[in-house]
């Protein structure tokens, strides 16, 4: 095989509960009311708003909370996060956007009302999608990312001492706005002279352009959104993404969730489709907590040694989650995954 003149491509996969499936899983923000027969209201007191304490009555453990986020992340599944505060709302000409402070996990972007980035642990997501593709690459200079409009892609894209150009392709100007408002942690990425803001759709802005990238990026809501899903199809793969990357250039792109139970919806159909036009796809797990699940992106298997080698030379400070042997770990997939990619016939189209 003469690697000049076959490619190899990424794919992310994601198990996390954002902008995935249309689960009829709309996000709610409520007090929980009393359990019948558990807390009587009249015997308890109520904590001061903005808190939330423990109780114990008949034994049993109650939790107070003055505002929850809910949201279903699969079929009878939900998860809730304790809210301090909704700090900013917004209805954009694409979507609604919600800016919400958690206890556990900082401040969150809410898009439609499904979480997509919280600040606590966004670098899991993050790190993963973006370092193993470009350690791989041989010597990646130039990104294009589809999506991408919190800059915490672009933040660790950045983080390569030898990158020239950083292309962030979003849809939405308003979340650019409230990223830099409100998520501060990339304002130095948002300010870097080699970051590049371009807003349109990703597969409008790669077909009038000519430009082709050593390594592109899809940090996507997921498939089944109404804003992404031209994006997962065989013909933007074949006929969009493929000529816009250089040659040995990458693509990585986030695909659904990967779980046991989730990944049949759409992770190993993603899978499929970049398989009828990419040689090489392979995916890597990994669990991001404000998510609620795993998330999966696909790299070639590179040697952990290398891999911290090329950490240490190439890469400007440390990172927070990822070196050699986590990378190298994350693609053993568990059997359940292994056989349903083998098997998966369906094609997005």
């Amino acid at each position: 095989m003469v690697f000049a003149s076959i490619m190899r491509y990424f794919v992310k996969v994601s198990m996390t509960m954002f902008c995935l499936l249309n689960l009829n899983g709309n996000a709610q923000f409520h007090r929980p009311e009393p359990i019948d027969g558990i807390v009587d209201d009249d015997n308890v007191d109520e904590p001061e708003q903005n808190q939330f304490e423990y109780g114990y009555y008949d034994n049993m453990h109650i939790e107070w909370v003055h505002q929850l986020y809910e949201e279903e992340i699969d079929i009878d599944v939900t998860r809730s996060l304790v809210i301090n505060s909704v700090d900013y709302s917004v209805a954009s000409e694409i979507q609604n956007l919600t800016v919400i402070t958690t206890n556990r996990f900082g401040k969150a972007i809410v898009l439609n009302s499904h979480l997509q980035t919280a600040e606590h642990d966004e670098h899991i997501f993050h790190e993963s999608l973006v370092h193993p593709a470009l350690l791989i690459h041989n010597a990646p200079k130039t990104v294009l990312i589809m999506g991408g409009g919190s800059g915490s892609a672009a933040r660790e894209v950045l983080k390569h001492k030898d990158i020239t150009k950083v292309i962030i392709c979003e849809i939405d100007r308003q979340v650019v706005n409230l990223s830099h408002e409100h998520m501060e942690a990339n304002n130095g990425a948002f300010n870097d002279e080699r970051l590049h803001i371009i807003y349109n759709d990703a597969k409008d802005e790669l077909e009038r352009s000519q430009e082709k990238f050593d390594v592109i990026i899809g940090d996507l809501c997921e498939p089944n959104t109404s804003i992404s899903n031209n994006l997962y199809t065989r013909s933007f793969y074949e006929d969009v993404v493929k000529p816009r990357l250089k040659e040995n250039g990458l693509f990585v792109t986030y695909a659904g969730r990967a779980g046991n139970l989730s990944h049949k919806v759409v992770f190993s159909q993603v899978h499929n489709t970049l398989k009828q036009v990419f040689p090489y796809v392979v995916a890597y797990t990994a669990h991001v907590s404000s998510y609620g699940d795993l998330f999966s992106n696909i790299p070639i298997n590179v040697d952990a040694e290398q891999l911290n080698n090329k950490i240490g030379e190439r890469i400007n400070g440390e990172l927070s989650y990822l070196d050699g042997d986590v990378i190298a770990a994350s693609t053993v997939l568990n059997k359940t995954l292994k056989k349903s990619l083998m098997e998966e016939t369906s094609i997005l189209n």
